[in-house]
């Protein structure tokens, strides 16, 4: 029997390089919001609960959300994906199940590629699966570093990353499924100590290997799917990919 299943999406950010006071999030695809398109596709997932982590403008963000059955965390200071994940916390305070990681910029992402991935993670009953994929130009994601036997070896933020690790095409989607308590149990053991001074959210599996817990892998093809929306040339990008799918 599957676990129940609880999504947060994380939506906190301004997305500045939009040039734009809407909220990232709220920009559209193909006629609906940005995160909207998560919701619906966490909802389709048979999700038992759905949290979205907010900031920016986040009562005009709520308030366009107000016909999705979502849950909402504030996120007001922008300290990492860690952090962010961290506010979701006292809504899944009582929660027994798996926890998925998705994001209100990443709107491509499918069902049955999720669906694939909580497959997985049931399967291997890891601690965590992380969704993969190999990217032409990985500029700007983290890199999977592997082990000989191809287990994740750890996860490596791009701007912590030597030369060597750099070269490497295979990037950290950010979409991730944890067991739900040992992600919040890992959670407050994460520091900043990075270029960034954030809480990065991969971390939790870096230390899920070093308790030697397990973390599954799952490679797509497809990484149009996690393509994310940054700026107004993404959003334009996305808008063609969504027509095209």
């Amino acid at each position: 029997m599957n676990k129940p299943l609880a999504a947060v999406i994380l939506a906190a950010g301004k997305g500045t390089r939009m040039d734009s006071d809407l909220p990232k999030v709220l920009h559209k695809v193909g006629g609906k919001a940005m995160i909207v398109h998560v919701i619906h596709t966490a909802r389709n997932l048979g999700t038992e609960k759905i949290i979205a982590v907010l900031g920016y403008k986040y009562k005009i963000v709520q308030k366009a959300l107000k016909n999705e059955s979502v849950e909402c965390a504030l996120q007001l200071n922008q300290l990492g994906t860690a952090h962010a994940v961290m506010q979701s916390q006292d809504l899944l305070s009582d929660f027994q199940g798996n926890v998925l990681i998705l994001y209100g910029d990443v709107p491509l992402i499918k069902v049955e590629t999720l669906t694939k991935l909580m497959e997985l993670h049931e399967k291997e009953g890891s601690w965590s699966t992380i969704l993969t994929t190999d990217l032409p130009n990985p500029t700007g994601y983290g890199r999977i570093i592997r082990n000989s036997d191809h287990s994740l070896m750890k996860i490596v933020e791009e701007k912590d990353a030597t030369d060597e690790e750099r070269k490497i095409t295979e990037i950290n989607s950010g979409i991730y499924v944890f067991d739900a308590q040992i992600l919040f149990r890992i959670l407050p053991l994460i520091g900043n100590n990075n270029i960034q001074n954030e809480y990065y959210l991969p971390d939790v599996l870096n230390l899920i290997i070093q308790e030697k817990g397990k973390v599954a892998i799952d490679k797509i093809n497809n990484y149009i799917e996690i393509q994310g929306v940054n700026n107004i040339e993404q959003l334009i990008e996305v808008n063609k990919l969504y027509e095209n799918t």
